[in-house]
């Protein structure tokens, strides 16, 4: 599986996100400065609301255009057994019911799924709680999360 497709697959999904966030809000800020919006009363708060979502959406945006430029910055190395798994690493685990996942550790800001070739690649950051407990990690090690009252442990199959 190559890192750089994974990338790049990554770039062009938080793309489409940044150009949605935007047209959501223009939509709003259109929506907040139309002239049958202005309140007529204490009660009327439908320009309000769409300024807020407005803003809502500027700063979505705002963060959608940070994590293409960490994404643009970050090279993919290859695994290194003497460091463990690090910001790059393709990590398959294993969890206790022999269900195999695919990981891309990657910066923060991409955080969704993607198809490579016909596997299923969830795409996490070192913020991400598995993202942190793997970090150090070897091909062999037990990787476990605290998720609500529920403890999840996972083995490290592979690493690249």
């Amino acid at each position: 599986m190559d890192k750089f497709l994974l990338q790049k697959q990554v770039l062009e999904r938080l793309a489409e996100d940044l150009v949605q966030a935007e047209q959501a809000m223009r939509a709003a800020h259109e929506t907040a400065t139309h002239e049958e919006n202005i309140a007529e009363n204490k009660y009327d708060t439908l320009g309000l609301e769409a300024a807020y979502l407005a803003t809502g959406q500027a700063r979505r945006a705002e963060a959608i255009r940070q994590a293409i430029a960490n994404w643009r910055q970050f090279r993919p190395r290859p695994y290194d057994a003497s460091k463990g798994i690090q910001l790059g690493a393709l990590v398959c685990l294993v969890d206790s019911d022999d269900k195999e996942q695919q990981l891309f550790l990657g910066p923060d800001g991409g955080s969704m799924k993607l198809v490579s070739g016909a596997q299923l690649v969830q795409v996490i950051s070192s913020e991400a709680p598995l993202g942190g407990a793997m970090l150090g990690k070897c091909e062999g090690d037990e990787v476990s999360i605290q998720v609500a009252s529920i403890r999840q442990q996972f083995e490290v199959l592979r690493v690249h």
